[in-house]
This record gives structure tokens, C-alpha cells and sequence, in this order.
């Protein structure tokens, strides 16, 4: 019994660490992800590299250590659910996420996301993964917790400085005051709110795979894959060829960049995906606040970007 108990106290441990270190990487994506939209990449392009790598990089561990897991044959309901997860999670959530941080900042990239643990909310409990019990103590602090989620979010987002770090003084007293909000950041927080509904459904549906397909590693290479190829036909669609950048980092800095960013990405996916299957969607997903706050710190080192009010 004391074996059982001290088990469930390492597991809650490693769980609760392991989701804070990953709000640390978070942010400190977000913000490298910032430079390299600013360098000329394409948003498309850097999910497909993303996703390949993680990919390569998860294949030989989903083999080695979950083989014995692969259900004999995938039924119709695993596959749309890898569908679904790969469409949300690589498509929707990455390339617009991407585009978010591009025309916002990726302090916002990361406030937006807080809005994520009340949709999951709202999803999880429709599909029945999630149960409200207004009685239970647990329940009352899940909901309020997911609501400073999404109020944090919304404040970030609203009272960001929109305004330029040097304005002209002729410029300042000359423009009206009507709106803080431009085109440019409207668009990106709208990007960005499509990646939060990516991000939501890819969330429960993973816990919902996990049902059926107890193996973190496998699902997120799967997933990866079809996500990859899906994003590259997108891509092909959109703008009838797939630029990876070769002229900006060249063969091995496009090279190092991918292994970087596949590797870090599979870690981050398949703990992910354990937590989720012992957690649930919503408790994994209430951490993210600590990424906003690490973004900004971030970006006010690296970037020089200046924390402020919205006036």
C-alpha cells in the first residue's frame, strides 16, 4: 500500500516539474520562433520542418519502446482521431500560432494560449472526458482556475502597447487617439485565436486517442507525419511551391535547426501526451500562464521589447 501511495506522489511530482519545465521551453520557443519569422521564414514552412524532424527523431523510440503497444488494427475511430489531431495540432495550431507571433509579439503569442484551458474545458466536458461536480471542492478550483486563465489572457492581449517603442512628436499630436488596435494586430490575434481552437481540440482528442493507443512517443510521430504532409499540401496550395529557407541559414543551419527543433518538440509532445493521459486536458493545460509571464521576461531580454500598459 505505502509502494502505491509513494508512486502516485512521484508520478504527481514528475507531472507537476515536468508540465513547469515545459512552460520554460515554451516560452523560450516562442520567442526564437519570433527571430526566425523575422529573418523571412514561412510559417509553413517551419511547422513542415518541425514536424519531419519530430518525426525522425521519435521513430526509433516509438519502435524500441512502445512497439508492444500498436494496436493489431486501427479502427475507423483512431483514425479520424489522428486526422483530427494531426489537422489541429500541425496545420491549424502551428502555422497560425506562427503567423500570430509574427504580426503581434510573442509576449501575445504566449497571453493567447491562456484562453486554451477554458475552450479544453468546455470541449473535455462535452465529450465526457472532464465531469463537473459543483459539491466537489476539486471542481470549484479547476473552473476558477480556468477562468483566471482566460482573464489573463484577455488582459494581456488588451492592455499590450501597441504603439511603437519612438513615436515623432508631430506624429503623436497629430493622429487622433480613436483606436490602440492596428490591422496588423487584429489579424494576429485573430491567427492567434485560431491556433488556440487548434491547440484545444488537439488536446482533448489526444487524451481521447490515448484510450485506444496507449503510447505518447508513437502518437505524437504519427501525428507529426500526417501533419507534415498535410501543412506541405496546404503550402503547395497556397503559394504552389515549398520554400525552406535554404537561403537564409543554408544546408546545415536549415539542418541543425530542424534536429533542434524536432527533438525539442517530440520531448515536449510526448510528455505531453503522458500527462494528458494521467492528468486530463484541463490540468495540463492550466500551466501555461507561467509561459506568458516567461515570454515577456524573455523578450524584454533578448528582443528589447518594453512591458507597458496600453494607454
Amino acid at each position: 500500500m505505502f509502494e502505491v501511495v509513494n508512486r502516485e506522489k512521484l508520478e504527481n511530482f514528475v507531472a507537476i516539474g515536468g508540465l513547469v519545465v515545459l512552460q520554460f521551453i515554451y516560452a523560450g520557443n516562442s520567442v526564437f520562433l519570433g527571430y526566425l519569422l523575422s529573418l523571412g521564414f514561412n510559417s509553413f514552412s517551419l511547422a513542415i520542418l518541425n514536424s519531419i524532424a519530430t518525426f525522425i527523431v521519435l521513430s526509433p523510440a516509438a519502435f524500441y519502446f512502445e512497439r508492444t503497444k500498436w494496436p493489431k488494427k486501427f479502427s475507423l475511430k483512431l483514425l479520424i482521431l489522428l486526422f483530427v489531431i494531426s489537422l489541429s495540432g500541425t496545420t491549424i495550431f502551428q502555422t497560425c500560432m506562427m503567423k500570430g507571433i509574427a504580426l503581434t509579439s510573442p509576449a501575445i503569442a504566449t497571453a493567447m494560449p491562456n484562453l486554451a484551458p477554458g475552450v479544453i474545458f468546455i470541449i473535455a466536458w462535452i465529450v465526457r472526458l472532464e465531469k463537473i461536480d459543483f459539491s466537489c471542492t476539486y471542481s470549484r478550483i479547476k473552473i476558477l482556475g480556468t477562468l483566471f486563465c482566460v482573464v489573463g489572457a484577455l488582459a494581456m492581449s488588451l492592455l499590450q502597447n501597441t504603439s511603437p517603442k519612438q513615436v515623432p512628436e508631430t506624429e503623436a499630436t497629430s493622429s487622433a487617439p480613436v483606436s490602440q488596435f492596428n490591422q496588423q494586430r487584429i489579424l494576429g490575434c485573430a491567427y492567434l485565436m485560431a491556433a488556440v481552437l487548434g491547440l484545444s481540440i488537439n488536446v482533448v482528442m489526444q487524451a481521447a486517442a490515448l484510450v485506444e493507443l496507449p503510447a505518447p512517443i508513437s502518437l505524437c510521430a504519427v501525428t507529426s507525419l500526417i501533419g507534415a504532409s498535410l501543412t506541405a499540401m496546404l503550402q503547395l496550395l497556397r503559394y504552389h511551391t515549398i520554400d525552406f529557407g535554404l537561403q537564409i541559414l543554408g544546408v546545415r543551419g536549415l539542418i541543425g535547426l530542424s534536429v533542434l527543433g524536432g527533438t525539442v518538440a517530440g520531448v515536449c509532445f510526448s510528455f505531453g501526451g503522458w500527462a494528458l493521459a494521467r492528468k486530463g486536458p484541463v490540468t495540463v493545460s492550466m500551466f501555461s500562464p507561467i509561459g506568458t509571464v516567461l515570454s515577456v521576461i524573455l523578450s524584454l531580454i533578448t528582443l528589447g521589447d518594453m512591458i507597458s500598459l496600453g494607454r
